[in-house]
């Protein structure tokens, strides 16, 4: 639940971007506050990224054109039909927490040929692939490849302040990523609420990755939970990306800096919700080391959870996460890697 009477808790802490070319005493606010950020609350609006309106015009524009649709012609890309977890979900085909929830959505990666594991190989290679896109909206592949190139360069300037901010070496991570890298790109419609009464838009949960970079609209919905242990609403700032740490660099951290888990509850009635999660996350076979920083004797431990257990190369965590959010794709292509109930 969420409560609307506590102040504080009204906005996230918002940080603008620009600041880290005004000078040195802009960077040191704008490291102050982003310290403070992600190790107090995990989650804050990012203004001053320099992504135009035109280049999101362009993306919701395709984005809205693609729901828009014949639904053959979306289930014609149905993820289903790939083993690389590409392509559209059905509305209540997606799992977050053993439970549906109640949106559908193209899923979207790195565009590159089909990689089958070979023998010896780890599974997560399953992963690399190309995409599928709508023969009848060709403009959504230049869109939403432009896309995630874009914010993979916003993602990687604020790590580097991150990093800064913390005391770290700012390239520490920069081998991880490189060509090689595992962005994904959701585009999500919340077609409101379902019809047997249930909420979720999507369950509680955390981001595995290194950052999240949320696009959403101006309907609402997404929450966060907060020191109090309750869910508080994220209300929307036009231009602004919701920002939040992942689970790697809680790992890499000891815990010092936080993922914070966070929902979506469903718009009611028959109101839409449109928001554009990008997730910025390393090369498959990427294993994280600590991160060398001074407040390090601080840092409380990383959090545990016996039902989601972390792995030190990002791909085992990435294909994890995958073969429970999709069952359906998960027992069609790779039944082989299910655990019996």
């Amino acid at each position: 639940m969420t409560n609307p009477l506590n102040q504080p808790y009204q906005q996230l802490p918002i940080i603008d971007l620009s600041a880290a070319g005004r000078g040195p005493q802009a960077r040191a606010l704008l490291h102050a506050q982003l310290h403070s950020a992600a190790h107090d609350v995990g989650f804050f609006q990012l203004v001053g990224h320099g992504v135009s309106e035109a280049e999101t015009a362009a993306l919701l524009d395709a984005m809205h054109r693609f729901f828009a649709l014949p639904e053959a012609d979306r289930l014609a890309i149905d993820n289903i039909n790939s083993p690389h977890f590409r392509g559209y979900t059905r509305t209540g085909d997606e799992r977050t927490g053993g439970s549906r929830d109640w949106r559908d959505q193209l899923d979207i990666g790195a565009e590159r040929p089909a990689r089958r594991p070979g023998p010896g190989e780890p599974a997560y290679w399953w992963l690399e692939g190309p995409n599928q896109w709508p023969a009848a909206l060709p403009e959504l592949r230049t869109a939403a490849l432009a896309w995630i190139d874009r914010l993979s360069s916003v993602a990687a300037r604020l790590l580097r302040e991150l990093l800064t901010a913390i005391g770290a070496p700012a390239g520490f991570y920069e081998p991880v990523f490189g060509e090689r890298a595992h962005p994904h790109l959701k585009l999500v419609r919340y077609p409101g609420s379902a019809g047997d009464g249930a909420g979720q838009g999507v369950g509680a949960h955390k981001d595995y990755g290194f950052l999240t970079l949320l696009l959403q609209d101006q309907v609402g919905g997404l929450q966060v939970q907060r020191e109090d242990g309750l869910f508080h609403d994220v209300p929307p700032i036009p231009g602004a990306f919701v920002v939040n740490l992942g689970e790697l660099l809680e790992v890499a951290t000891d815990g010092y800096l936080v993922a914070t888990n966070h929902r979506v509850v469903s718009p009611a009635g028959a109101t839409e919700r449109f928001s554009v999660p990008f997730f910025y996350n390393p090369r498959l076979d990427a294993r994280i080391e600590p991160l060398p920083f001074p407040y390090a004797s601080a840092a409380p431990g990383v959090t545990s959870d016996p039902a989601n257990p972390l792995f030190a190369e990002y791909g085992r965590n990435e294909l994890k996460g995958k073969l429970r959010a999709h069952p359906l794709v998960a027992a069609r292509h790779h039944a082989e890697l299910l655990v019996p109930a």
